[in-house]
């Protein structure tokens, strides 16, 4: 066979690959809109309704948000599967994620579920306990939960975050009595 001839088919097949490939991520993203019809509108930094600060700003890398508990469905609706380096901040009104290159994310303090450390989920995997997961239900959904995951950059970062979302939710848990078991497993 020609090299040209060689050539041409490998092109084509790295073509192939490539459409396949964004074929899948837009089915998924498609999937996950369904999962997640619309996220929180994210307020400004320095939006008075956001109330008093409960961190400083945590540099930190997002790796992704899944479905709660399974933590290889990725949720690509949204930018919610785009890693990026973001800032963390937990404010009285919830978290907010200011993320480069995708859109901001704010979870409310009412929809926040928990907050604890794993090793990793779809797009990272680091050992131990490098990631901070927090889970959260989409707001206007009774099922759905997700659980967001970020790569602080100093390690002194995570029991902060961990606490300032723990004592969202139970502050949250106690303006609700009623309301359904706050921690995830």
């Amino acid at each position: 066979m020609p090299p040209a001839v060689s050539v041409a088919i490998l092109l084509a097949a790295c073509v192939l690959a490539l459409v396949a490939m964004r074929a899948g991520w837009r089915h998924r993203a498609r999937r996950g809109a369904a999962v997640v019809p619309e996220l929180p509108a994210s307020p400004a930094a320095d939006d008075a309704a956001l109330g008093t600060p409960r961190t400083a700003a945590l540099d930190a890398t997002y790796v992704s948000s899944t479905a709660a508990g399974d933590w290889l469905d990725r949720v690509v609706a949204h930018d919610l599967g785009v890693r990026s380096s973001a800032v963390v901040r937990v404010f009285d009104a919830g978290v907010r994620i200011e993320r480069t290159g995708a859109r901001d994310l704010f979870v409310p303090a009412a929809a926040l579920r928990g907050a604890r450390t794993a090793p990793g989920m779809a797009g990272k995997f680091v050992g131990r306990d490098g990631l901070v997961v927090i889970t959260w239900q989409v707001p206007g959904t009774e099922a759905t939960a997700l659980d967001t995951g970020l790569r602080l950059r100093r390690g002194a970062d995570r029991t902060p975050l961990i606490e300032a979302v723990g004592a969202l939710v139970t502050e949250t848990s106690a303006d609700d009595p009623g309301a359904t078991p706050k921690e995830h497993p």
